[in-house]
């Protein structure tokens, strides 16, 4: 069975967990203190950070490596496209959204006033770009949810806890959170820390 170290309020263990619950395959998910991490994680990941899955030796440690194993392993819904050009135009969005808007994530928790007020305007810049997409469209790629929408949920999820207001030119871009959040297992795959956030 597939274990998946994840951490309560990480929007990357988060995504992980999407895909878990929405492949509806059996998993069991350990919940990381992050100040006191099992001896078990600290020999099997050089990083000792959250998301890790273990399943028999293979030990994963990134969270788009970890998604992508699991929707090969388990085919059935495809979250990545099954074509190779569009496969690798959704890898590329994912490289983007990490270098454009979740690397500026880590600074919305931390203390300092002018690192977080940066970090606000850098997301919501970033998710301004994505209107226009989804004015013409259901999910980022086309009709289908992928695993970009997987990628993207958390951050909005989270929107309201960091203090992220969106202007009214986002409606759009609510529009499709919402979609995303009245998926069938999107509930269950959350904690009740991340329940908690809006």
């Amino acid at each position: 069975m597939m274990k998946l170290y994840s951490h309560s309020t990480n929007p990357l263990s988060h995504r992980c967990r999407i895909v878990l619950f929405e492949k509806g395959m059996d998993f069991e998910v350990i919940d990381v203190d992050m100040d006191n991490k099992p001896d078990e994680l600290t020999t099997l990941s050089p990083y000792v950070d959250s998301p890790v899955l273990i399943e028999r030796n293979l030990v994963l440690t990134d969270p788009n490596i970890i998604n992508e194993y699991i929707d090969e392993r388990f085919p059935h819904p495809q979250l990545m496209p099954p074509d190779p050009i569009m496969r690798a135009r959704a890898r590329l969005f994912l490289k983007d959204f990490e270098n454009q808007l979740f690397i500026h994530m880590t600074d919305l928790e931390g203390a300092d006033a002018a690192k977080k007020n940066k970090a606000i305007k850098n997301i919501t810049e970033g998710l301004l770009q994505l209107v226009p997409i989804l004015n013409k469209q259901p999910y980022l790629l086309y009709d289908e949810y992928s695993m970009l929408d997987v990628a993207m949920a958390p951050l909005l999820w989270r929107l309201d806890h960091y203090g992220i207001k969106l202007p009214s030119s986002a409606k759009p871009l609510m529009k499709y959170a919402d979609s995303l959040f009245n998926r069938p297992l999107f509930d269950e795959a959350m904690t009740p820390a991340e329940k908690a956030m809006r």
